[in-house]
């Protein structure tokens, strides 16, 4: 058997530990009646029963006692303190409470053992003393450490089953009614009204803090949620217009970030965030940004359908791409902008640093390059798309 704490297994206070055990009773009695009469404010043991709170005052108060008698053990590992510390952290009791019990406690306990100190001498009063407030201290310590480690453990249950909740709106699971308003009631979030999607890269947890902040001071509801690769946004429009939401959160963004249209609901989260995505796939990889589907819509169509887009190009601007490096990025810079403006040569000339003329003869060289005209509506419109598909890289 383990020896007693050597702080604590001098004679006399084993000697005092001992007269007071059969009045644990009387002194639990006395422990509750100063957690609820001596400064009663400081007092929030509302979610435990009062059953519940005496037996953990007991219980505590006889471990005191155990250990001033010799048990062999610890006070700052102690079962039993960590026992009272776990079981009043889940049910949400404030650590201040606890401590303040736990004070109060010794306090008791040193008072019982002095009206037992009659024949005991000055020095083993004194060792008494020390060892006593050792284990007060040790038990308090083993109580912090236990009611820590249970937040952290409550925190991090609370995330997953966020995390969760969250997972299951991005696959659309809030069709069911009943887990809509679950996951509204859960998330804090309003179980009706427009809703969009934001999802983000190489921001991570700084675009979740300040996005929900910066949205919540204009008084908009929005939770984020981080992925491996990418932070994910659920935010409630509140009845405001979405590019004014998207305005708030432009500031906010240091990376890539595309936005859904405004969507009618918890039931069609699932399909924003597709939306979501797809509108990111339209940003450049080392763009940066936030953009929004409603203004992607050529783009998206490009990213959604890489083989055909491959195709376009090569058909549309293939034996321009076949120049040298310096020729083929004037003649391409040349081509984006003369569309750019209205397909207007004396418009593009003072953007392009050059003369109308210069423009006019590189459009042709194009042209000949091409061997079809550039004009025309239908024209424009594959020239657009191809310039697009080569910003996106999406064939490289």
């Amino acid at each position: 058997m383990a020896a007693p704490h050597p702080a604590l297994s001098t004679p006399g206070t084993r000697k005092l530990a001992a007269a007071c055990r059969a009045d644990i009773p009387g002194l639990t009695g006395r422990l509750i009646s100063a957690i609820f009469t001596d400064n009663p404010e400081w007092t929030d043991y509302t979610s435990v029963p009062r059953a519940d709170l005496r037996d953990g005052c007991r219980r505590y108060l006889t471990r005191i006692l155990d250990l001033l008698g010799g048990a062999a053990t610890d006070p700052e590992r102690d079962d039993v303190a960590a026992a009272i510390g776990r079981h009043r952290a889940e049910q949400g009791v404030p650590l201040e409470a606890m401590l303040r019990t736990f004070r109060l406690g010794g306090g008791i306990v040193w008072e019982a053992l002095l009206d037992k100190a009659d024949n005991v001498a000055p020095q083993e009063i004194r060792e008494t003393g020390t060892a006593m407030w050792t284990v007060i201290d040790g038990l308090s310590s083993a109580l912090v450490t236990a009611y820590r480690n249970t937040e952290l453990e409550q925190v991090r249950r609370d995330e997953r089953r966020r995390h969760a909740l969250i997972e299951d709106l991005l696959a659309g699971r809030a069709h069911d009614a009943t887990f809509a308003a679950r996951a509204a009631r859960e998330l804090t979030l309003p179980a009706h009204g427009d809703y969009l999607v934001v999802a983000a890269q190489g921001e991570g947890r700084p675009l979740r803090t300040g996005a929900e902040t910066a949205l919540a001071a204009w008084g908009i509801r929005s939770v984020w949620h981080d992925r491996i690769d990418t932070t994910i946004g659920l935010v409630s429009l509140e009845h405001r217009a979405g590019s004014d939401v998207l305005h708030q959160l432009r500031p906010q963004m240091r990376g890539r970030a595309g936005a859904s249209p405004a969507v009618p609901g918890l039931a069609q989260i699932g399909t924003a965030h597709a939306l979501a995505l797809v509108a990111l796939e339209t940003l450049p990889s080392d763009a940066t940004g936030l953009v929004s589907l409603d203004e992607r819509y050529p783009e998206a169509l490009l990213v959604r359908s890489p083989d055909l887009t491959a195709l376009l190009r090569t058909h549309t601007l293939g034996p321009v791409l076949a120049l040298p490096a310096k020729e083929r990025d004037i003649l391409l810079q040349t081509l984006t902008i003369w569309l750019a403006e209205n397909c207007s040569a004396a418009n593009a000339a003072p953007r392009l640093h050059c003369h109308r003329n210069t423009v006019i003869n590189r459009l042709q060289r194009i042209s000949t390059l091409l061997g079809r005209p550039l004009e025309g509506q239908r024209r424009y419109l594959e020239l657009s798309l191809a310039l697009a598909a080569l910003k996106l890289g999406a064939t490289d």
